[in-house]
């Protein structure tokens, strides 16, 4: 793990080696989840720990790894006997794509050969091939989360089982695993990110002189791959020799009941939620222990497991970020409580929530005179309105049945849902539907000869389920931010109401962009992301103030779906145009109108006062999109019911 990366050079992944070596001593600590920005040394780090693991013996020609001294009873190749013929090979290294089927992760049966010859055939997937090894997931919090579910199930349980036709498989798959992620495309849910044993957060060091080594270092390997590993060679067999010792030593290791009332003592002071923060870092203190070579676990272990198994479980809100106090840590650990429990994103190590007003002074309490242009409501001096807290908003949805990514939003066919009928399969058959399958061979049995109880099968007589379930869309805001929306603290309205959007997409595995015009141009303030925290402190921090640009607004909206559409043309759009309708240049919002047609969209009506111009509402008829008055958008049943023959929009 030493090689060609200086650990100085990145800030954390001293952290991230101790965690992943505290996994490589004990899988029961859980898997580690590494957290950093691009460019960090992530994957590099994660495939160099393989390479240190023990070698393991296996039963030959198993295809599920089998340890021949106690073989898996279950073993789908098995069984096997104990104390049978053994094969020596490296620890494994698998990684999962982010694209990968349920079928490719836990194995699937072949029913093509279970219908038309009867036989029963298994083919493993990676969860099998990871046994006993490592198994590395690249941008996990990309992944479908059933997906990531069945992972951490298998991971939990150290047993992969496959249900299929009223075939049971179950199979051993014990693994290291290790999932990295760049916060800025998006969080996992906190329910999945407690199931992560441990998690680090890395970033680059600004030192120049550590950068530079980076690159020497690189640039010497690229020279002469051969002489630079042997520069790192014996590091590397240290390190494998020290991890084989420190798991001979584990069994061995006490954890004194006065330490373990102590871990309580640190999870129950952190407000962690459930006991899973317990087990993982007790697991995590005995494997500290064994690696530093002790034989009972001290204040030490319980402070350096501590580090690693809490920041991730102090998460409340999707906006927040995982962390952890370390004075509070170290205040728990001396066995004195602290007079106050930790203050909502500040103790836990959360990052406060930047300054409601941005620095900039307080938000407008009335209008704030007339614009440059002679209109009412806002100059052209900035000003940053504050938020309230975000509240539940109803199911707004894009019209028909899409085939885009899994997620909760608008109806889609996907391959978990509810069954909707049949079709001929275009390749290999997953899902079968059986029904369907016996209908189309049932009429040719006399043709075909049949002679015994059992229908006559043939390939072309398959017919795979159609299945309707829910997918994530792109929710693309695109804000008034102009002097207008500043009046009468307006904008403190709108704001919340957009951040209580941005939850909402959260929690149904949406991607969000955020637009925002005002002055003379619009600007993409958030490209089209799976972070909603990044759209969350963009929205914070949005000013006001000046002209409105609404043209100019909505053609940059059509400029950025048609980039989506080239990058990921299942992914259906969501328009949400938050304005009251005020417009700088009148005559070219209908061009620009025109490029977004057959857009779904809602205009939220953003107009008060007791006179009111309805231009909001003449917007959204040349959009074709639903009218929403802002005070009325949490009274929503179905943003577009009506529209489509009394479907849902």
């Amino acid at each position: 793990m030493n090689v060609a990366y200086p650990f100085s050079a990145v800030v954390g992944l001293d952290d991230l080696k101790l965690a992943l070596l505290l996994n490589a001593v004990s899988p029961r600590v859980g898997g580690v989840l590494v957290r950093g920005e691009k460019g960090t040394a992530k994957s590099t780090i994660v495939r160099a720990l393989a390479a240190q693991l023990p070698a393991v013996d296996t039963v030959p020609g198993c295809r599920f790894a089998c340890d021949p001294a106690a073989p898996d009873p279950s073993c789908p190749d098995g069984p096997h006997d104990a104390g049978g013929p053994s094969e020596r090979r490296p620890s494994a290294l698998v990684e999962l794509p982010v694209g990968a089927s349920e079928d490719r992760l836990a194995g699937a049966l072949d029913v093509e050969r279970a219908l038309t010859e009867g036989v029963k055939a298994f083919e493993p997937g990676l969860l099998a091939a990871a046994h006993r090894g490592v198994l590395y997931v690249d941008e996990v919090n990309l992944l479908h989360d059933h997906l990531v579910d069945l992972l951490l199930d298998a991971a939990a349980l150290g047993t992969c089982y496959v249900e299929r036709e009223s075939v049971s498989v179950r199979h051993a798959a014990r693994f290291l695993l290790v999932g990295t992620m760049n916060p800025e495309e998006g969080e996992l849910r906190p329910q999945l990110l407690d199931r992560f044993g441990l998690t680090v957060e890395v970033r680059a060091t600004r030192d120049p002189k550590e950068r530079a080594e980076v690159v020497r270092r690189r640039l010497a390997f690229e020279a002469d791959p051969a002489a630079f590993t042997a520069r790192w060679e014996n590091a590397e067999a240290e390190l494998a020799e020290r991890i084989a010792a420190a798991r001979e030593r584990l069994a061995g290791v006490r954890l004194p009941d006065e330490r373990l009332e102590q871990i309580a003592a640190v999870c129950a002071g952190f407000e962690v939620d459930g006991l899973r923060a317990d087990l993982v870092t007790a697991s995590a203190a005995l494997a500290h222990a064994a690696w530093r070579g002790g034989d009972e676990v001290t204040d030490e272990d319980v402070r350096a497991a501590a580090r690693l198994s809490l920041p991730h479980r102090r998460r409340r809100d999707p906006f927040d970020a995982p962390g952890l106090d370390e004075s509070l840590l170290d205040e728990l650990l001396d066995g004195t409580s602290p007079e106050d429990p930790p203050p909502d994103g500040g103790g836990g190590g959360e990052p406060p929530a930047p300054p409601e007003d941005g620095g900039r002074g307080p938000a407008p309490s009335e209008d704030a005179g007339p614009e440059p242009d002679g209109r009412p409501g806002g100059g052209g001096g900035e000003r940053v309105a504050s938020a309230a807290a975000p509240h539940a908003v109803p199911l707004l949805e894009v019209p028909g049945v899409g085939e885009g990514a899994a997620g909760r939003r608008s109806r889609s066919r996907t391959a978990r849902g509810r069954v909707t009928g049949a079709r001929r399969p275009a390749a290999r058959v997953r899902d079968p539907h059986v029904v369907a399958t016996l209908l189309a061979a049932a009429p040719r049995q006399r043709a075909r000869g049949r002679s015994g109880a059992g229908l006559v099968l043939r390939p072309d007589d398959l017919r795979e389920a159609v299945r309707e379930g829910r997918e994530g869309n792109l929710v693309l805001f695109v804000v008034d931010a102009s002097g207008s929306m500043a009046a009468r603290r307006r904008m403190t309205t709108v704001k919340t109401a957009v951040l209580s959007l941005l939850l909402d997409a959260y929690q149904r595995r949406d991607k969000i962009g955020l637009i925002t015009f005002r002055g003379r141009t619009a600007e993409l303030v958030l490209p089209p992301t799976s972070s909603v925290e990044a759209g969350a402190a963009r929205l914070r921090a949005l000013p006001t103030g000046g002209r409105t640009p609404l043209a100019a607004g909505l053609a940059r909206a059509a400029e950025v779906l048609r980039a989506e559409r080239l990058r990921d043309p299942a992914r259906r759009p969501l328009l949400v145009v938050v304005t009251d309708g005020r417009a700088t240049a009148e005559g070219d919002v209908d061009r620009a109108a025109g490029l977004l047609a057959g857009t779904a969209g809602i205009v939220v009506d953003c107009e008060d006062g007791p006179v009111r111009l309805g231009l909001a509402g003449r917007l959204a008829a040349r959009l074709g999109a639903r009218l929403v008055p802002l005070g009325d958008l949490d009274g929503i049943v179905r943003a577009h019911r009506g529209r489509d023959g009394g479907k849902a929009a």
